[in-house]
């Protein structure tokens, strides 16, 4: 199930209601797919250290239970929480974060960006910047990711830079890295609104994740990953 949550939603509401919705699944409950735009907070991952948030000023910090380091959500920016059923869909977390990716990197060569691509050891959806026709410089951060499993479910989620306020991003090392640039949708030339970029990515997401699994594709998880 594809729901919008109200607008704008609280992050550590918002984490709360992932985790009881989490803890109270059963082998036969739904999985659900939660759309949301947070009002600014930056989030601290497990492995988040606090010397990355370099200048929050008034902008809260949560230390989240989440994969990765630090990062950002804010008004024009899309959140997709996956409540997905892992064993139930027949993959683990590798194959997981792959298919998260794809439906992002789907999106973007459907709304004019074929270059959007994964970065080795790098969690997340970049693209090349400057944009053409400029040659390109350097791979810019559009989509970051982050998730929990806790008995074989997951939360948290993905999120895409729309169209936002990108400074709250340098006041950060995003992910963990010093210098990292951050761009959005509308930087790149698209002036798709945040709603249909949601209900677009949500459609994109389905898709990928309920694809069929290949032979072989359940092997054992990352333990680092899994609760």
């Amino acid at each position: 199930m594809i729901r919008w949550l109200p607008t704008p939603a609280d992050y550590h509401q918002t984490w709360e209601a992932m985790k009881a919705f989490t803890a109270a699944r059963g082998p036969e409950t739904p999985d659900e797919l939660w759309l949301v735009e947070h009002p600014p907070v930056f989030t601290l991952g497990l492995a988040g250290k606090p010397e990355h948030v370099l200048a929050p000023r008034d902008v809260p910090v949560v230390k989240s239970d989440r994969g990765g380091q630090v990062t950002y959500h804010g008004p024009g920016q899309v959140v997709a929480y996956v409540l997905l059923d892992l064993k139930r869909a027949g993959y683990f977390v590798k194959e997981y974060v792959a298919r998260v990716e794809q439906a992002v990197i789907d999106l973007l060569a459907e709304l004019g960006l074929p270059d959007a691509r994964r970065k080795p050891d790098a969690p997340g959806v970049y693209v090349d910047w400057p944009r053409p026709p400029e040659a390109m410089q350097e791979l810019a951060k559009i989509s970051a990711l982050g998730i929990k499993v806790h008995r074989g479910c997951t939360y948290h989620g993905v999120a895409l830079n729309v169209a936002m306020d990108l400074s709250p991003f340098t006041w950060i090392n995003p992910c963990g890295y010093a210098g990292l640039r951050t761009v959005d949708l509308a930087s790149c030339g698209s002036d798709i609104g945040l709603e249909e970029a949601g209900n677009r990515l949500a459609r994109h997401l389905e898709r990928s994740l309920t694809a069929r699994a290949p032979a072989g594709a359940l092997a054992v998880p990352s333990p680092a990953a899994v609760e």
